[in-house]
């Protein structure tokens, strides 16, 4: 049985409805931040293969842990330091009342991941206050159903196997209405095959300089409804994505990590459920590939 799908609407990461994204970046310290909100609390999972990850909350995420929905995401440069900004988005969503009522405050539960964009030239003397806090929130404000592509959010200050990274996003859909889309910010160790077609047996390796400016994260998203297994499963598949487009991955040096939710406009029966899956872990790593060839591009 051949599944054809062809891109949704305005081919982004929005394209499954009921998510938002928001955008913000510091031009003098070439850095950037990408806040992702939906509309309602949703199941979220988390695929995280690369061997220096920086991330925040992704435990919360493991199908055996508590909390089943999740109320944010936030995608951002500045290695440790960006980790802020999850922080910042958390504090302003429980001012809004967003979160679990476990106590006098809203609890949000907001995970998140970062890229090392500290040595590409930008003004890094910050002092005692990094800016990420400040942009998570600047992001937050920037909340929208249009996705920027290339030197925005958390992809302005990435490069790719040296040369110059960026965000962007994807989707497709079947004929029965199943969605999938992908947002990725591309700052990987390895250049993407778009640039260095791909030769069995040879691996075209950055200069040792670009060492350290790595990982590249990023999230993909469905309306099927699905559970934090569910979840965790498509992201898992969903990281192929990044091994189709960029050569090395999944190194010493890179972070590789890519996050999962659903929204859970369309239900399937328990007995084609398998096959739904695998559908659309497929669509998702297509999404995931795509997004990074138009990120490069983009930049």
């Amino acid at each position: 049985m051949k599944i054809t799908a062809t891109p949704g609407k305005t081919d982004s990461f929005t394209d499954v409805m009921g998510i938002k994204v928001g955008q913000a970046h510091d031009v003098g310290v070439n850095t950037g931040t990408t806040v992702i909100i939906p509309d309602n609390p949703i199941p979220m999972g988390v695929d995280v293969r690369g061997g220096g990850p920086g991330t925040r909350d992704t435990n919360a995420l493991d199908p055996t842990c508590l909390v089943e929905e999740f109320h944010g995401l936030v995608l951002s440069g500045g290695s440790v330091f960006g980790l802020d900004a999850a922080g910042a988005v958390t504090e302003a969503l429980s001012e809004k009342g967003i979160g679990f009522p476990f106590g006098p405050r809203a609890l949000p539960v907001v995970p998140s991941a970062i890229l090392f964009d500290l040595k590409n030239g930008g003004d890094k003397n910050w002092g005692a206050e990094a800016p990420y806090r400040r942009l998570g929130l600047e992001a937050l404000n920037n909340l929208s159903t249009t996705v920027e592509h290339g030197r925005f959010g958390a992809g302005h200050g990435a490069t790719a196997g040296g040369v110059q990274g960026g965000i962007a996003s994807a989707s497709l859909e079947t004929e029965d209405g199943l969605i999938v889309s992908a947002i990725v910010a591309v700052n990987s160790f390895g250049p993407t095959v778009h640039d260095v077609p791909m030769e069995h047996g040879t691996i075209e390796m950055p200069k040792l300089g670009f060492v350290g400016t790595n990982t590249t994260i990023g999230a993909v998203a469905t309306n099927l409804k699905l559970d934090k297994a569910g979840c965790t499963r498509l992201a898992m598949m969903a990281q192929d994505g990044y091994a189709r487009a960029i050569r090395p991955i999944h190194t010493p040096f890179d972070g590789d990590t890519v996050f999962a939710m659903a929204t859970g406009d369309k239900e399937v029966s328990k007995d084609a459920m398998a096959t739904t899956m695998a559908v659309a872990g497929t669509l998702a790593a297509d999404c995931v590939a795509k997004a990074i060839e138009k990120a490069v591009k983009a930049a």
